[in-house]
């Protein structure tokens, strides 16, 4: 099925391809054999870029086996070797010696075995049968499965920390898979987040590095972008093994708490009524008909305490706050229907605003700034 819409952010591609490319491979794994070669035909491969975020992408369907990791990796030595020192640096970093750790996409558990051996409890997820099967002959624990959405239960959840290493530029629908991770850690969960790195194709002008497996192209900010959408904070991200990868560090965001603003909201009701209590009934006045002043007269429930409210703006004059419903007047009305005090509320601009009343009308008038949840005398 092609596709005309960004995997990521749901923009439209731009119109023009950025590359045509005919008889292309069809697969890079899951080769033709002598029996199938002869049915063996190349495909044509149209990358676009999206719009918006500007992710590079193919627009045709995955590959079959886009849920299974096959690592050739798992061969070499040298990426042994460096794996080895980043897993155990990354396990010292984080102090995640003896906790929980997720590989997503495990393979045949190539970097778990690695992984265990940096002291942390790890456990992996798979998709391919025959794969997991190689891991548990290998006493690794992997459970088969594939993350399809944030509603996806990982077996041993919730986790510490989480890998997934060159997956994620298979997958037809990222936002799912890593939403889908997201839900399955712990708070200040960490991870490792590694994709082909699309910026040294560009500089190195790598146009083999194009293939069918591949779906997404991503650059340092396009990585960025997905993880930071997802619920990720970048920690540090950078290339490494001979610049060919984008290697992400990240951190799970968590939700913002702001149940104090509840407490904030009751103690600066305590300070204005007390503030209104020193003056006769329907004396005291507010001046300033921004949002911060609307907000507090609705929100500390006002309205029978103030007898109007001043603003220099005259477009708001001649109007009623909104949910309240007090006049707000010029600041004429000082002079010509005169309060005992009045509680400017005017943000950044408070002082200012006092500074100009004190030197303008009568001195015997009580002025009040509205800072924090305190009631500050002028």
């Amino acid at each position: 099925m092609v596709i005309n819409k960004c995997r990521v952010c749901k923009n439209s591609f731009f119109d023009v391809p950025l590359l045509q490319y005919k008889n292309m491979p069809k697969v890079a794994q899951y080769l033709p054999d002598s029996k199938s070669v002869k049915n063996d035909r190349g495909v044509s491969l149209r990358l676009f870029q999206c719009s918006g975020c500007g992710l590079v992408q193919l627009n045709s369907d995955p590959v079959a086996y886009y849920k299974e990791v096959i690592r050739a990796a798992g061969v070499s030595e040298e990426m042994r070797i460096f794996r080895q020192s980043q897993f155990s640096g990354f396990v010292r970093e984080f102090s995640l010696k003896d906790k929980k750790v997720v590989e997503i996409g495990c393979g045949g558990g190539e970097y778990l075995e690695l992984m265990k051996r940096a002291g942390v409890k790890a456990y992996g997820v798979e998709y391919s049968r025959e794969l997991v099967r190689r891991c548990f002959e290998n006493g690794l624990n992997v459970t088969r499965g594939f993350v399809q959405d944030a509603q996806y239960k990982l077996k041993h959840a919730p986790f510490d920390a989480f890998f997934i290493l060159n997956f994620l530029e298979h997958l037809p629908d990222p936002n799912a898979v890593l939403r889908g991770i997201y839900n399955n850690l712990n708070s200040g969960a960490v991870g490792i987040v590694e994709v082909p790195n699309f910026d040294m194709m560009l500089r190195d002008k790598l146009f083999s590095e194009i293939m069918r497996d591949h779906l997404l192209y991503f650059t340092k900010q396009s990585l960025c972008l997905i993880l930071n959408l997802n619920g990720f904070e970048i920690v540090e991200c950078h290339e490494i093994w001979h610049k060919y990868i984008i290697s992400a560090i990240v951190k799970k965001n968590e939700k913002v708490d702001i149940s104090f603003f509840y407490n904030q909201q009751n103690l600066l009701k305590l300070e204005i009524n007390k503030f209104i209590r020193n003056f006769r009934p329907g004396r005291v006045a507010v001046w300033g008909a921004g949002h911060q002043a609307l907000a507090v007269i609705a929100l500390l429930d006002l309205s029978d305490k103030i007898k109007y409210v001043v603003d220099s703006a005259f477009f708001k004059q001649g109007k009623y706050t909104p949910a309240t419903h007090i006049p707000i007047v010029s600041p004429e009305a000082l002079i010509s229907d005169p309060v005992d005090a009045v509680i400017i509320m005017a943000a950044s601009y408070s002082d200012e605003v006092a500074i100009n009343v004190r030197k303008n009308l009568k001195k015997n008038l009580k002025i009040a700034i509205l800072k924090g949840s305190r009631v500050v005398a002028f």
